[in-house]
């Protein structure tokens, strides 16, 4: 028996319990410390690697009966989202690109016309005459002769029809210098051959005349009627003008004598003299295309004058203004008036 004064004694002692003791650390139960989980005690190895027993088959399958093949599944895919770059889209972006130009141009077509109306009352603010100084024609300073006129085709003219203005100025410079042409033309058919004395001396009346007059007889009436709206100002210029055509047709055909280098002129001239007879044509040339250009112009204007509004009635009232309003006039008028009453009171 055990000691009663030792609870722990021999035969109570826990750690003596035989379910403890055999389960003790040995050779057979490793502790945690030495234990290895990758140490094979007791497995064999595996069989050595062999190729042609990996791929061998086995000597018998089981059999498997045959069954139909099952149709294909169709995949359904999920519907494509929406292509913001599609076609119409860009159809549509075009559109609205172009829009936004048009209106882009049409504000600054806007702003020219305010510019230019504001430089207008700012020469009129500044005094009339002192600040719109004649300008043309363009002469140095030195030159005895002062320019004659005022033109300002930015200024004056409304920015739709600027562009008609200017071709018509150039229409006029081009008739000027085929009639310088036609003067070096003529003067040359005349040294070749005497004879042609006549059609010399109206080359020289036609430079003379039709220069300055075709300026201030039918384009300055052109320049003041887009200016002003003027209706009185365009009946003017239709009237003039159209004679100026029919005197530029006749200066490309060319009657011997008539002082025009056309073209029954040249092809006499060519007979005798070759030289003169091709610059001659080159002249001739030029004054179809100035003949041509010319109709083209006065149709192109006469649409323009159509949409304006313009009419023979107010052309007719402009005229009365403008004749009533006209200091000379109402004084002539004045002492016409005056002499009649006198000699109506005076009798002899």
């Amino acid at each position: 028996m055990a000691d009663r004064g030792n609870p722990f004694g021999e035969m109570d002692n826990p750690f003596q319990d035989p379910a403890v003791v055999e389960h003790r650390p040995g050779n057979q139960y490793a502790t945690l410390d030495v234990y290895n989980p990758f140490e094979t005690r007791g497995i064999p190895p595996p069989p050595p690697y062999n190729e042609q027993s990996a791929f061998q088959a086995p000597a018998t399958l089981p059999t498997v009966p045959a069954q139909p093949a099952a149709p294909p599944v169709k995949k359904t895919s999920p519907t494509e989202p929406k292509n913001y770059g599609s076609y119409g889209s860009q159809e549509t972006t075009a559109a609205a690109t172009a829009d936004l130009l048009r209106r882009q141009e049409e504000l600054n077509r806007k702003a020219e016309e305010l510019d230019r109306r504001e430089r207008e009352l700012q020469n009129t603010a500044l005094g009339g005459s002192a600040a719109r100084q004649n300008n043309w024609p363009p002469l140095p300073s030195f030159c005895p002769v002062q320019p004659c006129f005022y033109q300002d085709i930015s200024v004056d003219i409304p920015q739709d029809f600027q562009k008609t203005v200017k071709i018509m100025y150039y229409v006029w410079l081009v008739s000027a210098g085929t009639l310088f042409l036609n003067f070096l033309a003529c003067l040359a058919w005349f040294i070749t051959d005497g004879t042609q004395g006549s059609g010399f001396g109206m080359s020289i009346l036609w430079i003379i005349l039709f220069t300055p007059c075709s300026f201030i007889c039918w384009y300055r009436p052109l320049y003041k009627a887009f200016r002003s709206d003027s209706s009185f100002n365009f009946f003017v210029f239709f009237f003039i003008f159209f004679v100026q055509d029919v005197l530029y047709v006749l200066e490309a055909v060319g009657i011997p004598g008539w002082g025009f280098s056309g073209w029954i002129a040249a092809f006499t001239a060519i007979k005798g003299n070759t030289g003169v007879g091709v610059l001659m044509m080159i002249v001739a040339i030029f004054l179809t295309g100035t003949a041509v250009m010319g109709i083209v112009m006065l149709k192109r204007v006469h649409s323009i004058y159509r949409r304006t509004g313009a009419s023979f009635q107010k052309a007719q009232q402009e005229f009365a203004a403008g004749v009533f309003s006209n200091q000379t006039v109402r004084t002539a008028a004045t002492q016409a008036a005056a002499g009649a009453a006198q000699n109506s009171f005076n009798p002899q």
